[in-house]
């Protein structure tokens, strides 16, 4: 469809765009501080190629497949904007927006979404398998989970995808197609490729949460232009989910730091950037549907929730390394619930939840989008998975686990911690031109 592009409109989707794409550095450092030294690079690294493999991928087919015109409400036509070629000459639109500008936004969506599954299988995948899986879940998995949840009809295409045009559930920006998805796919991957070495035994703890609060920091930075971004207009609508985004993970964090000060008897750092972390997962389908007020409890019971779900994997016995099931999946739910809880009519989005007399309408749609979605990500990842490890292999060798994978996958180390050597300092120095085995002063030595 063709309309008259608003400049306004389209320098906050560009600045958006931008905002939603660090996004996924911020996600580099935020998982790279959780897992041990010897696995940082790697997981630093699995953020970072996805960029590649994912951004490349999207312009080829991933858009095409999300926004094309729907065959039977399930996926776009896969050859209808390959390549972005029709969209070069910024024709058509879409509302007040160029729809190259709108691929590119919904590109950086796609990029920190299969970025996101990595987390569940931190410190034991080969780098070769994640770079081929990644390309096999944004094409199989992610893009069909787009065209359902945001190719509203006339949008890009003239049919988009059944669950916003015919179930009508309401979902901003991705609470059910990347929260969900990613919380169950990645269930399924912990489950294929099994438990860590000494999972369970062996402490294994953040070495860096220097890098965990930083890379949250860089989440929640660049989340305001994920979620008001979503709005495709630089208005009220888009000033609304601004400050719904920022006082959800607020009252998530306040929330999780409430639990583990009651449970544990102290609160932590770590908690205090997953429960911001929840807050934000639990916004992100209800930010433009809910008043300020209605951010605030869904953050809430995000926060306090999600620090209890947690400790799920070790009690039922699946490894999900980084807390992609108790942060995103059960986030993602409720804030998905949250939505027939308590949408707002005053909103952009017209819905009204149980909570403003709406009954249980909306909110029935909302929990068979959760499951749909959950379900069929979590297949779907399951059978990726099994079909990656039989063909290529996803495990790194024992050896290289316990050696550390940075090592083994790239022949390098996310530190040099080797001592500096007195040998290396003799000779003529600064301060004894004639030689000496002393080191130049304020040198520290092995």
């Amino acid at each position: 469809m063709v309309h008259e592009i608003n400049t306004g409109d389209t320098a906050w989707l560009l600045t958006s765009a931008a905002l939603v794409l660090l996004m996924t550095p911020g996600l580099a450092f935020f998982y790279g501080g959780m897992v041990r030294a010897k696995g940082v690079l790697n997981m630093v690294m699995m953020s970072f190629v996805s960029t590649a493999t994912v951004g490349v991928t999207w312009a080829v087919i991933g858009y095409s497949e999300a926004f094309g015109n729907s065959l039977g409400g399930i996926i776009g036509n896969p050859f209808q904007f390959a390549f972005l070629d029709p969209l070069v000459n910024g024709n058509p639109t879409v509302g007040t927006v160029p729809a190259l500008a709108f691929a590119g936004f919904q590109g950086c969506f796609a990029i920190i979404a299969v970025a996101l599954l990595s987390g569940a299988i931190a410190e034991r995948t080969t780098f070769a398998s994640w770079t081929t899986l990644s390309v096999l879940w944004l094409v199989l998995v992610y893009a069909p989970l787009a065209h359902w949840v945001f190719a509203s009809d006339g949008l890009t295409a003239a049919h988009g995808g059944w669950i916003v045009n015919r179930l009508h559930a309401v979902d901003l920006a991705g609470g059910t197609a990347i929260e969900i998805a990613c919380g169950a796919g990645g269930l399924a991957l912990a489950i294929v490729l099994g438990r860590r070495i000494g999972f369970g035994v062996t402490p294994m703890r953040p070495h860096n949460m220097t890098l965990v609060m930083l890379g949250a920091g860089l989440l929640w930075f660049g989340w305001f232009g994920f979620n008001s971004g979503s709005a495709l207009v630089a208005g009220t609508w888009a000033a609304l989910i601004w400050v719904n985004t920022l006082l959800a993970p607020g009252a998530a964090m306040l929330a999780w730091l409430l639990v583990e000060r009651r449970r544990d008897g102290h609160a932590t750092s770590l908690g205090a950037a997953s429960g911001a972390v929840a807050g934000l997962v639990a916004i992100t389908p209800s930010g433009g549907a809910v008043s300020p007020l209605g951010a605030m409890l869904i953050g809430l019971l995000a926060g306090a929730t999600c620090a209890w779900a947690v400790s799920w994997k070790y009690r039922l016995g699946f490894d999900d390394s980084l807390d992609l099931v108790g942060v995103h999946l059960v986030g993602g739910i409720i804030g998905t619930l949250g939505v027939g809880l308590f949408a707002d009519p005053r909103t952009a989005t017209h819905a009204r939840g149980l909570f403003y007399g709406g009954g249980i309408g909306q909110l029935w749609r909302q929990a068979v989008a959760v499951l749909a979605v959950g379900t069929f990500s979590f297949m779907m990842t399951w059978l990726l998975a099994r079909v990656v490890s039989r063909t290529m292999g996803m495990r790194v060798s024992a050896e290289a686990e316990i050696s550390g994978i940075d090592l083994a996958e790239h022949s390098e180390a996310g530190y040099d911690l080797t001592p500096v050597q007195h040998s290396a300092f003799r000779g003529v120095s600064r301060t004894h031109p004639h030689g000496t085995d002393e080191p130049p002063a304020g040198t520290v030595t092995a």
